[in-house]
């Protein structure tokens, strides 16, 4: 079993409680927009690190990080990529691949709205953690727990932080 800390587009922003939250977690996963590669140092140094670079990241994060990271958690197929969509709304530089080689995980970040939706025609789910810095509309700053076995993901838990 696996236990990982999902996080999104903190812009620059870490609240100390992320470590606090994660401190249970095996790795932490983050889903681009981590705004400083600063932050996914402090990240990396406390937990093994995967990550996917945002829009607003600059060539110092874009140089570490991927666009698209396609992976194996367990025997979980893992894809993670900060601008990807949802069920019914993929964005186009995803859809094509979803649909034909459809991931059991897909995760995306760069919305600011937390979603967990399973896609039952393509038998994936997907997990969007909403936001954790302290830039854009949001009003509350979100984080996503999970546990994954095998090939399934369960034990899911949203945390929620203060604006």
């Amino acid at each position: 079993m696996m236990r990982i800390g999902l996080i999104s587009d903190t812009h620059g922003y870490l609240d100390e409680a992320v470590f606090k939250h994660f401190e249970d977690r095996d790795e932490i996963w983050h889903a681009g927009d981590f705004g400083t590669i600063g932050l996914a140092d402090q990240l990396a140094a406390f937990k093994p690190l995967k990550g996917v670079y945002g829009n607003i990241d600059g060539a110092d994060v874009r140089a570490v990080y991927p666009e698209h990271l396609r992976f194996k958690c367990e025997d979980l197929d893992v894809w993670m990529t900060h601008i990807g969509g949802y069920p019914d709304r993929y964005s186009a530089k995803v859809k094509p691949e979803i649909y034909t080689n459809s991931p059991g995980l897909f995760i995306t970040g760069h919305s600011h709205i937390l979603k967990v939706i399973f896609d039952k025609k393509i038998n994936c789910l997907h997990i969007n953690p909403g936001a954790a810095g302290k830039q854009g509309w949001h009003k509350v700053r979100t984080l996503v727990k999970f546990s994954v076995t095998g090939d399934k993901v369960h034990d899911v838990s949203i945390i929620e932080m203060k604006r």
